[in-house]
């Protein structure tokens, strides 16, 4: 575990990577994603975990992104996100249609160190047909016909998250989001992004345990304040509404995406956030 620059953490994003990115619910790094806007990262292949929302956006309007996996791409009440759609519509990126059950389920196969693990519920949908890595087999402890989807483990090669604080032994805490532990178990590398950082030791404190993950396996974090926002982060600060809206507006053409970055992630506004 190191604590470095939010520079040096996006460089730390190979291009072509595997990029997972929880939903805006849960935690998202904006922070990271306006980082590698900046570094000008390329043919990233986004995971949402198991949406994605403003973070994923932005990637894909700034050309980072080659390749999305996910259940749904929105931007919730200021409605669909206008880059992906627009991408999605040029054939400029490739979606890999996926459900939320079935993302978790592949992390958990991965966390758990096994090659598949068995859902069902998908059974019956058409993303079957567009899904040949998912597999319906016989149940093989079943001696009747009992056919089961077995879903391949994932391993992104980095996940992304934007945390509460770090400690001084680079434990990070997410608090309630447990599904973040998750991701980072089963992630070649877990890359944060931290409001600040405290003294002492997560881990050996009662209270704060259960919502930590282990500096075992944070790669590298950087503090970044208000580093998840327009998105809400616990009880630190709530959903910015109207900038998320300014954005959806913006963000219809290219011009305006272009125009709202040059302002939002390489200028002023940009800096004043990062003071």
């Amino acid at each position: 575990m190191t604590q470095v620059s939010l520079e040096a953490l996006a460089a730390a994003v190979p291009d072509g990577a595997m990029l997972a990115l929880p939903p805006d619910n849960s935690l998202p790094s904006v922070a990271l994603a306006k980082a590698l806007v900046r570094r000008g990262a390329r043919g990233l292949r986004l995971l949402g975990v198991p949406v994605s929302g403003f973070a994923t956006d932005l990637l894909i309007g700034a050309g980072c992104v080659a390749e999305v996996q996910t259940s749904a791409v929105s931007l919730g009440e200021a409605g669909f996100a206008p880059r992906f759609s627009a991408a999605v519509k040029a054939g400029t990126i490739t979606l890999r249609d996926a459900t939320c059950p079935a993302i978790h389920t592949m992390l958990q196969a991965a966390e758990k160190g096994v090659p598949f693990m068995p859902l069902r519920g998908v059974i019956g949908s058409d993303i079957l047909a567009h899904r040949p890595d998912w597999r319906v087999v016989q149940n093989p402890l079943s001696d009747r016909p009992d056919p089961i989807l077995v879903l391949p483990a994932l391993h992104p090669d980095v996940a992304a998250i934007h945390a509460v604080m770090a400690d001084s032994e680079g434990n990070v805490w997410v608090g309630r989001r447990r599904e973040c532990a998750t991701l980072a178990h089963a992630s070649r590398k877990l890359l944060v992004t931290v409001e600040r950082v405290v003294p002492g030791n997560f881990l050996e404190d009662e209270r704060l345990a259960p919502g930590a993950i282990s500096a075992t396996y944070v790669e590298a974090f950087a503090v970044a304040e208000r580093g998840a926002h327009p998105v809400a982060l616990l009880d630190e600060y709530g959903f910015d509404a109207g900038y998320v809206a300014a954005y959806a507006r913006a963000a219809r053409t290219e011009e305006g995406f272009r125009a709202w970055a040059d302002e939002h992630v390489f200028g002023h506004a940009a800096r004043v956030a990062a003071e």
